[in-house]
């Protein structure tokens, strides 16, 4: 059975549009707690969310279909993912939900959900609740006193920060350092400096004044410009940019240069390498990441397995073969020791942590590797199956004899727009571009 609902990080669309309606967020919460009642206990579930105006609606619709199928509902009220994460086990929950559209602007919203060990849904559970979605449900909802209560829970914030502080050692102090932290006004405007701040940092705060709309607004991770002007204008010795719900992190170095993902798991991996600390002999990430931290760790005699986008099949990877670190180059890093799910915070307290033990300064120690030329474009199409043309066919197996062994070529659907992704790399750029025009002009012709 095909994906009705769900795309690669849970449900996600415009807010009161299809599939983000209430009615939906509301069935949701039905099958979700029907699907993960597995004893007579009392069932319970963690809600958090992000700052987005439609969270509310979309919390309240939740908060509905769960007390209807008789589990008790405790509300965290703006957390980041990874603290609802860490939550959902902590509280002993049955099942865990953010309401978060991540990166995406303030008009969408998204669901995602996470099991009672705090990782997020395998395909096969999803499946089972898509399939109820459809269903009937009103037989098995809960009536009389098995109906579920819903409180907020306070003290949720105090956990998260000192859960935040402990995954570094207790000796390590950020005294003398100079943070501006990009909050993007988004889950971790509160707890995210405060980490920062009481483990001795001198911290300078923007995007930090969440209205509903503003989140991911020309801040955040996904504008990292506004943090670069910010470092430079303060002479900051490090920026940190957070996505809108907080599971990504950019760096910004004192230079004003932004290191992604792939760099900040080579800084990691080096270190924890060095430290016998890094299982498994590697780490994993996707195959969007930069053939340059795949030399990189070869280099190191270290190794890189690869799995399709997505921060849930990283760790599901991971999980399977023992490794410890792993992300995406976007900046979602996932490192199990501490955690179930990407932890933008956290990730970034790991490279202070290497940038405070080297003595150096953050682009010396975050510049791994030369990134090897990376080319990606988008194609919109609206309908049909424009990779299934003859033409794109031709000119996808042109452009991978044409880059031969010296680079990569990565054709995917994307997982939550109609749109298809087309990357290639490698050590020629004017080749790499002449590949990805040619596969775009097909696309386009195709989707016409």
């Amino acid at each position: 059975m095909g994906r009705k609902y769900f795309g690669t990080d849970g449900i996600r669309g415009t807010a009161n549009r299809h599939p983000m309606t209430p009615e939906i967020a509301m069935k949701v919460g039905m099958a979700a707690g029907l699907a993960f009642q597995r004893g007579s206990y009392r069932h319970r579930v963690v809600i958090g969310k992000d700052t987005r105006l439609s969270s509310y609606m979309i919390e309240n619709a939740m908060v509905a279909g769960f007390t209807s199928a008789g589990m008790d509902v405790f509300l965290l009220g703006p957390m980041p993912t990874p603290a609802v994460a860490m939550l959902t086990r902590s509280l002993r929950a049955d099942i865990g939900v953010m309401i978060s559209a991540s990166h995406n602007p303030f008009e969408d919203n998204g669901i995602k959900l996470f099991g009672p060990e705090g990782y997020k849904l395998s395909d096969d559970i999803e499946r089972t609740i898509e399939g109820l979605l459809d269903e009937d449900l009103s037989a098995r909802l809960a009536t009389g006193s098995r109906l579920g209560r819903a409180k907020r829970v306070d003290g949720v914030h105090d956990r998260y920060i000192e859960f935040a502080k402990r995954t570094l050692p207790r000796e390590l102090s950020l005294e003398g350092i100079r943070v501006a932290i990009d909050c993007a006004n988004g889950a971790g405007y509160s707890v995210a400096p405060e980490v920062l701040w009481e483990l001795g940092a001198e911290v300078i705060k923007i995007g930090i004044s969440p209205d509903g709309t503003n989140i991911n607004d020309n801040c955040g991770s996904t504008a990292p410009a506004t943090l670069a002007a910010k470092v430079k204008e303060v002479r900051a010795d490090i920026g940190i940019a957070l996505d809108g719900d907080a599971d990504r992190v950019l760096i910004v170095d004192e230079r004003a240069s932004v290191v992604d993902g792939d760099q900040l798991m080579a800084v990691i991996a080096e270190s924890w390498s060095e430290d016998g600390r890094l299982a498994a002999g590697g780490i994993v990430a996707t195959i969007m990441s930069n053939l340059g931290l795949e030399r990189f760790l070869e280099a190191r005699h270290l190794q890189l397995a690869r799995t399709k986008v997505g921060d849930r099949y990283v760790v599901e990877h991971m999980r399977e073969h023992g490794y410890n670190v792993g992300g995406e180059q976007s900046g979602h890093i996932v490192l199990s020791d501490f955690g179930t799910t990407g932890d933008g915070l956290v990730s970034a307290l790991q490279v202070l942590a290497v940038v405070k033990r080297k003595g150096g300064t953050v682009s010396e120690v975050c510049r791994r590797f030369d990134p090897v030329p990376q080319i990606l474009k988008n194609v919109r199409f609206a309908g049909g199956e424009p990779l299934e043309r003859d033409r794109v066919q031709d000119a996808i197996s042109a452009g991978r004899e044409r880059l031969g062994n010296s680079g990569r070529l990565v054709i995917r659907p994307s997982g939550t727009e109609p749109l298809i992704r087309v990357m290639a790399e490698g050590d020629d750029r004017a080749l790499v571009s002449s590949v990805v025009d040619d596969i775009v002009g097909a696309l386009k012709q195709a989707a016409a």
